[in-house]
């Protein structure tokens, strides 16, 4: 009902409107004269005043032009007047004709040619268009010719409030932290009015909230939001729905409004801590847990989200301390018990550890709010299991001498069953580490003996493994290495260390070291090896070597006298007896060889055959290369020469027995041509030799006539 009031309100005084719109203009701002055209309604106080100053200004037109006016959006039942137009020219005789031109003539605007009266004829929109260009001119109706020359003016569309504010933006979303005080600022929103900033209240916005009190605030011209409560809390309630209203006409009655949603988070900040969800846990483990198992999980929940609601997990009490450890899934949050160190129900069967879950975020603000932690009580129970048999030791160390006894002992390894019911052990040797069988062992008492001899200069170190069964269980087994040392007895003769041969030069002198020998022996004593050097007692007054002991336990050969000759003794043999210093002592006999050779001045061997001592005195040894490699180049060039020889002065194979003539036969047929040819030696009439007897031999060799010099 009232806006069909406002509206028969609005038809009826337009018209006055519009006229008092365009006739005050005309008449306080346009310069006046006495060819001016006017609205009606007011020609006599004008023409008054244009006679006045009809004595100062020169006529130049009489046309007085200012803006019109209309309000947009108007409608009714006849065409709106914006305006008239009205020269002093016109006498009233009906010779003037009014003619618009412009933005809208003829379709929107229509102007009435002998009143000049302009009416709009279609509802306008500020909106689309706020102004009108048009161009008026006076002619003769008579002759259609100019009165006066055309002039513009404008029509302006008069807003109204007609557009309702909108939120382009929204819906909106926004985020704020929990716990946060009054004021903190949320979100700013934005709307629109599409009337005129400018004129009126039309566009002038204010803004409320329809809902979300008492939760957050709006400012009614900044449309700025925020926080109307303290301490809200996430846990309680995360989400809020804010309906904010924005109203133009400075939010007077009658304005238009629009609205748009805001939803307001509340992020999450640690304002809470770990809780756990029980104060004491049971767990039970089986005793033969692998390590690094988890046995248990425990978990302190948090109300807080993301990075505020992680928490780390740590034993801070118990007597388990060093045997179980606890870990944090970064999945899930759980607090995850393991076991670091073996389990042994027979010695321990329960432990009891306290844990601790404290935020590893936490915000200084909240603080004071408590400490952001929490403990809780594990009990662990260790549950027996049929464990394998346990050796005394994990390894072992036997020792045995390489001259033992077959069948002695030489060891012996242990082993129980950790469980209660103790099942009785069997003991038995791994053949796959003792492939040539040479050890026994008791399966009863686990008595290591020897099967077979040793020798430690074959094999020093014997590796072993002993297996251990439980007899109740056969699937129950355990293993141990067992390293047997053979230890060293003297049962090995010292001997050279290699074959020595010695030489002697004939111009030696007497003491002087023909040889140095050493010895070994494949024994190994404690204190290391120790030689004694001897001749035999036959030898020990030898009257040409005699034998030197040295500190580096090795043995020196030296020349009793000078004057060895190759030619009365070529090689001497001087058999040494090299022995031991074992319990009891090894001995044994090598023989060294000492040849006699030629030397030079300088002590050089320079030849050690009898045949070389033979040669002329004045000869040297390069000398006699020389003639030596004479004698062979001869030799050859002989055989070449006799070779040569014969190879030209061969005969053509003839027997002594056979005679030409026996190769004629007779007979009575035709001769066969040239293809007869088998029935004589063609050869034999070749050579004229042949008819005297001469028949040179192919079997035997010539006699050479005549040797080479």
């Amino acid at each position: 009902m009232p806006e069909r009031l406002t509206e028969m309100l609005m038809d009826t005084w337009t018209p006055l409107i519009i006229l008092w719109i365009t006739v005050l203009p005309s008449i306080y701002m346009a310069p006046m004269n006495q060819s001016q055209v006017l609205p009606s309604g007011s020609s006599t106080g004008l023409k008054r005043l244009s006679e006045e100053q009809r004595v100062l200004n020169r006529s130049k037109r009489g046309w007085v032009w200012n803006q019109m006016f209309v309000l947009e959006e108007f409608s009714g039942p006849e065409p709106i007047l914006v305006g008239r137009l009205h020269t002093d020219l016109d006498p009233g005789s009906s010779k003037i004709k009014y003619i618009l031109s412009g933005d809208g003539a003829g379709t929107i605007f229509v102007i009435n040619d002998k009143t000049g009266d302009i009416h709009a004829m279609k509802r306008l929109d500020r909106e689309e268009k706020a102004e009108y260009t048009l161009t008026a001119q006076a002619v003769d109706r008579d002759t259609n010719k100019p009165l006066e020359p055309p002039s513009e003016f404008i029509i302006k569309v008069q807003d109204i409030n007609d557009n309702a504010p909108e939120f382009v933006d929204g819906p909106y979303h926004a985020t704020v932290p929990e716990m946060s005080i009054v004021g903190t600022f949320v979100t700013k929103v934005t709307a629109t009015d599409a009337d005129d900033p400018v004129y009126g209240n039309s566009a002038k916005l204010v803004y409320s909230i329809l809902e979300g009190q008492p939760y957050f605030s709006i400012e009614p011209h900044t449309a700025i939001i925020k926080t109307a409560l303290p301490n809200m809390d996430r846990e309680a309630k995360e989400e809020y729905f804010v309906v904010i209203q924005a109203k133009d006409m400075g939010g007077h009655m009658g304005g238009l409004s629009g609205t748009t949603t805001v939803t307001i988070t509340l992020t999450d900040v640690n304002d809470n801590p770990p809780k756990f969800a029980q104060s004491l846990y049971h767990f039970s483990v089986m005793e033969d847990v692998a390590l690094g198992e988890p046995i248990g999980r425990v978990k302190a929940n948090d109300l807080d989200i993301g990075e505020n609601a992680k928490s780390s997990y740590d034993i801070i009490e118990g007597d388990g301390m060093d045997i179980f450890e606890i870990t944090t899934d970064a999945q899930t949050q759980d607090g995850i018990i393991r076991v670091r160190k073996p389990l042994d129900f027979e010695t321990k069967k329960s432990y009891t550890l306290k844990v601790e879950a404290v935020n590893i975020h936490i915000d200084p603000r909240f603080i004071s709010g408590g400490p952001f932690k929490d403990t809780a009580t594990v009990k662990i129970v260790v549950e027996d299991a049929d464990e394998p048999p346990v050796f005394s030791s994990p390894t072992y160390l036997l020792e045995v001498h390489e001259n033992a006894a077959i069948n002695s002992v030489i060891g012996q390894v242990t082993a129980h069953d950790p469980d209660v019911s103790s099942s009785p052990i069997r003991f038995s040797i791994d053949r796959h580490t003792d492939l040539e069988r040479q050890f026994n062992i008791n399966a009863e008492d686990g008595r290591i003996t020897l099967a077979t001899p040793l020798d430690r200069e074959t094999n020093t170190w014997h590796n072993i493994t002993i297996v251990a069964t439980e007899t109740r269980n056969h699937s129950q087994v355990s293993r141990v290495p067992v390293a047997i040392k053979v230890l060293d007895v003297n049962d090995n003769a010292p001997e050279f260390a290699s074959e020595h041969e010695a030489f002697l030069c004939e111009n030696g002198k007497p003491g002087q070291v023909i040889q140095i020998v050493s010895a070994i022996d494949k024994d190994d004593p404690k204190n290391g090896h120790y030689f004694l050097y001897s001749l035999l007692p036959e030898m020990v007054n030898n009257p040409n070597f005699t034998i030197k002991k040295n500190e580096d336990n090795t043995l020196s050969i030296l020349a009793k006298h000078s004057g060895f000759s190759r030619q009365k003794q070529e090689v001497y043999l001087l058999p040494i007896v090299i022995s031991d210093s074992g319990n009891p002592p090894m001995s044994s006999t090598s023989t060294l060889t000492i040849r006699v050779c030629g030397c030079s001045s300088e002590g050089i061997v320079q030849s050690c055959n009898v045949e070389a001592y033979v040669l002329p005195i004045g000869l040297s040894m390069g000398a006699l290369i020389a003639i030596l490699a004479c004698i062979i180049l001869l030799l050859v060039i002989v055989v070449l020469f006799v070779t040569l020889r014969r190879h030209k002065n061969e005969p053509l194979i003839i027997k002594d027995d056979e005679d030409v003539r026996e190769n004629i036969i007779r007979y009575d047929d035709e001769g066969g041509g040239e293809e007869d040819t088998e029935a004589f030696d063609i050869a034999t009439l070749q050579n004229p030799d042949g008819i005297n007897g001469f028949l040179p031999r192919k079997d035997i060799k010539p006699d050479l006539q005549f040797m080479p010099r």
